[in-house]
């Protein structure tokens, strides 16, 4: 793991998503590798693999299909018989846990690696590959992984409606531009916003549920990368499950806006005095809110909002010690 290559990894964003968008747009990838017959999907994985499958299996449940996502580690694996479908996600195509649910698959179960390393052990695993596009991360982190993962499982929701990526492909092209401005105006909100969110008590992230993994994936970065403490929440849940800090701790919280249920998280956390911020919409009671270019379109935030969080860590991991573990 390497700071510098990771911001540079960062800075490849936009570039590579660019690439991502043309792919799309020529067709999907998982038209010749998903079975004709599937009716029920499972998608397994780990750490960022599972964050984005989770949304992706609820939107496609949202949409009457019959998915879902699990640890690639539980041992309570959907054992739905013929005409089911797995999808194992893994950048580094070696992730242990993911490769031993696969062994563990009954023999007939069609299989389809979604990773970004080709000849991996998850692709000999595997009857079928999809390549997620994101190249090679070398800083050692997924991030640009992730967001190809989401990107990769929204063409597998196209594909199951029998959707055309045309509409997913500018999506991704407009998320590209998003990150291109984020990365680009840095340096006029990024200082602010590590000065209120990187706290003595931590840092805790807060997304709706259709995007939790925003929140998910960027408390990730900040614990992977700087080694910071960090939690990311539902909006919705935190009222059940998080309210309580911000009686006890100097609470800062990093809020992606777009949920029903802020205006509830608003009530505690201004009569607490927490310290708030929003990104992509005003969110009551926030210090600072951070807008970027298509930040209405919620799979544009979906695509681009985590790159927020990953600034912060990348700039706080680079200005730590020489190296971490």
């Amino acid at each position: 793991m390497n700071p510098d290559a990771f911001a540079a990894d960062l800075h490849r964003k936009p570039e590579v998503l660019r690439r991502l968008a043309a792919a799309l747009s020529a067709g999907n990838p998982w038209a010749e590798a998903v079975p004709a017959d599937t009716e029920r999907v499972v998608l397994i994985g780990m750490g960022s693999s599972a964050y984005a499958g989770g949304v992706a299996a609820a939107r496609m449940r949202s949409r009457g299909l019959i998915a879902t996502s699990e640890l690639a580690s539980s041992q309570l694996l959907p054992r739905w018989g013929a005409r089911t479908t797995v999808v194992a996600t893994s950048a580094s195509g070696g992730s242990v846990e993911t490769l031993d649910a696969l062994d563990r698959l009954e023999g007939t179960t069609p299989t389809v690696a979604l990773t970004n390393t080709t000849a991996s052990a998850i692709t000999e695993r595997c009857d079928a590959v999809v390549d997620m596009g994101a190249k090679p991360e070398a800083g050692g982190v997924a991030c640009r992984s992730y967001q190809h993962t989401l990107a990769m499982l929204l063409a597998l929701e196209c594909h199951l409606t029998g959707s055309s990526t045309a509409a997913l492909a500018e999506t991704v092209a407009a998320a590209a531009a998003a990150s291109a401005y984020l990365l680009d105006t840095e340096s006029d909100w990024r200082p602010q916003l590590s000065e209120l969110l990187l706290g003595p008590s931590g840092t805790h992230l807060a997304a709706p549920a259709h995007r939790f993994s925003s929140a998910q994936q960027g408390a990730l970065m900040l614990r992977e990368c700087p080694r910071l403490p960090a939690v990311g929440c539902e909006t919705g849940d935190w009222s059940h499950v998080d309210v309580y800090l911000t009686k006890t701790t100097d609470y800062r919280l990093l809020v992606f806006a777009g949920s029903p249920w802020e205006t509830q998280l608003a009530e505690w956390t201004t009569a607490r005095g927490s310290t708030v911020v929003g990104v992509g919409a005003d969110v009551a009671g926030a210090r600072e809110v951070l807008r970027y270019p298509g930040d209405t379109d919620d799979d544009v935030r979906l695509l681009t909002e985590v790159l927020v969080p990953e600034l912060l860590a990348a700039a706080a991991w680079r200005s730590a010690a020489p190296s971490t573990a």
